[in-house]
Parts: C-alpha cells; structure tokens; sequence
C-alpha cells in the first residue's frame, strides 16, 4: 500500500483509464491514486527489472506521488533534461550522474520522478546553465 505524502491516506490502485479517461492506449497502465489530492503516480510495467528490487509486480510505483503543480514541476524538468540526452550530446545516465552530484545526492536516486517541487527548480537552473543549447 502506498501512502499519500499530501494527506496521509492510502493511495489506491487503479487503471489508466481512470488518470487518462482520453488515452485509451493507457487504459491498461496501472497507477496509485489518491483521488482526493489527485496526485498519482505511474507503476513499473508488471515483469521488469528494477534495479535493487527485482521483478516488478506491475503495482511497484515508478517515483512518488504528485498533485497538479508537482507534475507541472516534474515535466518542467523533463522538458529541459531530455533534450539533452536525446539530442546525444550527452548519455542519459551521465546527465543523471551530473545533475546528482550538483544536487549532493546518490546517483540511484536522482530521478525526476522522486523530486519535490524545489529539486525540480534547482534541477531546472543548473541544467539550463551547464547546457544551455540545449
């Protein structure tokens, strides 16, 4: 079970057709819920292989729980971390040993989908300044 960091219930665990009643090609996709904060986050597709954990179940959740403005934030920073290793001027994990070591913390954790709102604004600048054509 997984608990809602807004509010402290329990997060529910649902289909994507309930995050993206739209996207039919996510309808399949499971996610935690917790309906009234509506944050949710992603699950790890069920049989891959996380690291340090094994197997996924198909309900391990990708990163942790965000409302509204925290995915703002979150896709925020993906819109400036991705281009960057897209675009091969640097390897994806290289950009996440980088911005991990500018951010002090552990490589294995430094993932967009982990971070609060201030990670995601500190993740923003350093990287528009360390790759600014980017």
């Amino acid at each position: 079970m997984i608990k809602c960091t807004y509010c402290g219930n329990n997060a529910e665990l649902v289909t994507g057709e309930r995050i993206y009643p739209h996207r039919p090609d996510l309808y399949a996709l499971s996610f935690w819920l917790c309906a009234p904060c509506d944050a949710y986050v992603g699950c790890h597709k069920k049989g891959a292989n996380v690291p340090a954990i094994g197997e996924s179940d198909g309900t391990l959740p990708l990163g942790s729980l965000a409302n509204a403005e925290l995915r703002m934030w979150r896709q925020a920073a993906h819109s400036v971390l991705d281009p960057i290793w897209k675009s091969k001027q640097m390897g994806r994990r290289d950009v996440y040993r980088k911005l991990a070591k500018h951010l002090g913390i552990r490589y294995r954790l430094c993932h967009i989908s982990l971070f609060g709102i201030d990670r995601c604004q500190k993740a923003i600048e350093f990287l528009k300044k360390e790759f600014p054509a980017s």
